[in-house]
């Protein structure tokens, strides 16, 4: 299917937000619709994205025809967008191989800082920052390889969302695959949509914390957490 069969068409866009609303999901910009997406139908996207970035481009009166700077900025933005900072939206989680806590592990394990990149979804402003994940072990947790924790963060992280609602996710979706006694999560990030634009200060930054099961019930523990994380 090429840009041009698919904007003549019905809009593959159309297509998939039907088969949501028939599941009564919702599809904020946040959200993983990826099991409402067919074979195909991503490449379809990109090109109906590139169509409309290219109206955006238009309206903003750039002569992309004659300006050798933006004649490919269309498909690079709409290939940027589905395939790199919003690829959270439209794939699949990274697979993750589980192992029983054999030895079984009970002592606090701390994870990071993990480099992680998103978007605000007011402006759609870079947010990037560092995540630390705390991690109080049962014999019953399943154990995760420590890199695996990165590409969880990365999946959640690539949508376009607000800081407090995506430490909140990472932890649910870290909670699920794992089950610890407790869990905590920092994160520390830069907002482009402050530094970039708006009061345009280039040095504020935004700290945020969830704390699940022992890390919420034992202050000892919540302060030996946040005493290993460097300053």
């Amino acid at each position: 299917m090429t840009a041009k069969d698919n904007f003549e068409g019905t809009p593959v866009s159309v297509k998939i937000r039907e088969r949501i609303a028939a599941s009564r999901k919702r599809f904020h910009s946040n959200d993983n619709i990826a099991e409402f997406i067919q074979p195909g139908e991503l490449e379809a996207l990109l090109d109906e994205v590139e169509i409309k970035m290219q109206g955006v481009l238009d309206s903003l009166v750039i002569d992309t025809d004659h300006d050798h700077n933006t004649g490919d900025t269309a498909r690079r933005v709409a290939k940027m967008y589905l395939q790199e900072v919003f690829k959270g939206r439209y794939v699949q989680a990274p697979a993750i191989t589980e192992f029983p806590n054999a030895e079984h592990l009970n002592e606090l394990m701390i994870v990071g800082p993990i480099t992680v990149r998103s978007a605000c979804s007011h402006h759609f402003c870079p947010v990037i920052g560092k995540i630390w994940i705390g991690v109080l072990p049962n014999e019953r947790t399943n154990v995760i390889g420590l890199s695996k924790y990165a590409r969880l963060a990365e999946w959640v992280m690539g949508r376009p969302q607000i800081q407090e609602e995506a430490v909140v996710q990472l932890a649910d979706l870290i909670q699920e695959k794992t089950q610890p006694d407790g869990l905590a999560i920092v994160m520390e990030a830069s907002h482009f949509c402050m530094s970039w634009r708006g009061v345009k200060d280039m040095d504020s930054k935004m700290i945020n914390s969830v704390m699940r099961g022992a890390f919420l019930k034992d202050p000892n523990l919540r302060r030996e957490f946040l005493s290993l994380i460097p300053k």
